[in-house]
């Protein structure tokens, strides 16, 4: 008999093995499915979120220059603007204005409020995000009202809501006019938010960087790399976070797993007497084990790697957004476009499929070593 055919011949007979205790290995199989169903969740969802960030990120400004008073972000005056084009390597320089808003009216929402670089509508509209949207209850053609600087109420009018493609970024941003926008907060004319610009080689990003700082002592330039290593360590955080929290959990089923494979039945053992009996090699015994082994910790893994996809690729990881997305109170509503890291799907099938596996085979030598009749005695 071919080894592959022998092989065959003993995943049948452990198969019928298994389907004979099905409601034991039923159990096991289903409390496995969920732990690898959160563990695989909450690692696809951080990857998928941090590839999502670096993506939209790619086309943010290569460096952003701030101006900081006392340690507080403040206004920038445009002449720096000036001074900046100054610095060999830069191609272009923007003022930008934006800032938050907190809506005390619907629910307590920040909204983020930015004048684009072409406004297509007139000033008294504005275009607002699917979020703002829905914590309003405002559509095109509503009325929004807004407190300005000096207490004073101004209605806009909404003329746009953006589309839902883009809710990971759009989702409380509202877009208005420059006057508008000054006239709301009380910006003068020669001041900005932040800004931007662009450098000509890549490889002087870090230069530039310091030479702005040392003819504006008072700003503090934001490389693009920055921002996207932030963001980075803040999803990798927060899902380590949850993992630790989940901690516990799975320290509960390595003892479940164990305490199952480590404590025979005395069915099982008879059921090694018996096949020792009629003249199975202790290696066939183990190799039984073995196959069985693999068999509910394979089983449980796929089905738990695919639910946990669907959870978070379908389902916008609905058991941890709270905790993952990170906003307050306009959770925006989006679908993630698939990433999965192979090296999370492999560390994660080391971590739950192997060690079970291994743990099946020791109770099993111990069983398979000692003489048949004594074991079908018990």
């Amino acid at each position: 008999m071919s080894w592959i055919e022998k092989q065959r011949n003993i995943l049948d007979f452990t198969l019928s093995s298994l389907l004979r205790r099905k409601g034991k290995n039923a159990a096991l199989a289903i409390v496995y499915t969920f732990i690898v169903f959160i563990l695989a969740s909450v690692m696809f969802f951080t990857h998928a979120i941090k590839t999502e960030a670096s993506l939209v990120l790619k086309d943010a400004p290569e460096i952003i220059v701030q101006r900081f008073v006392a340690g507080r972000q403040a206004l920038v005056p445009e002449d720096y603007a000036g001074t900046i084009r100054t610095i060999r390597g830069v191609s272009a320089v923007k003022g930008r204005l934006w800032g938050y808003y907190y809506d005390p009216v619907f629910g307590g929402a920040n909204y983020t409020l930015l004048v684009p670089d072409k406004f297509p509508y007139s000033d008294g509209t504005i275009a607002v995000g699917s979020g703002v949207s829905r914590n309003s209850r405002s559509v095109e053609g509503n009325i929004l009202p807004f407190k300005a600087h000096d207490g004073s109420l101004t209605t806009f009018r909404i003329v746009e809501v953006l589309s839902s493609d883009s809710e990971l970024v759009s989702a409380d941003l509202v877009l208005m006019s420059e006057h508008d926008f000054r006239e709301l907060f009380g910006v003068s004319p020669h001041f900005v938010t932040d800004i931007t610009l662009s450098v000509r080689n890549p490889k002087e990003y870090g230069t530039v960087a310091r030479k702005i700082a040392d003819l504006l002592p008072d700003t503090r330039p934001i490389m693009r790399d920055e921002i996207l290593r932030t963001y980075d360590a803040v999803f990798g955080w927060r899902g380590g976070i949850l993992l630790v929290v989940l901690a516990g959990s799975v320290a509960a089923f390595v003892i479940f797993a164990w305490d199952r494979a480590a404590g025979l039945s005395a069915e099982e053992r008879k059921e090694i007497g018996i096949l020792k009996a009629v003249g199975w090699e202790t290696s066939d015994v183990l190799m039984m084990k073995f196959w069985e082994g693999v068999v509910v910790s394979l089983a449980s893994f796929l089905a738990g790697i695919l639910l946990a996809y669907v959870h978070v690729f379908f389902g916008s990881s609905a058991l941890f957004e709270p905790v993952l997305k990170g906003w307050s109170v306009l959770y925006p509503h989006f679908r993630l476009t698939p990433f999965v890291s192979a090296q999370d799907a492999i560390t994660l099938f080391f971590i739950t499929v192997v060690p079970y596996t291994v743990i099946t085979i020791i109770p099993s030598w111990r069983a398979a070593t000692i003489d048949p009749d004594s074991v079908m005695r018990g």
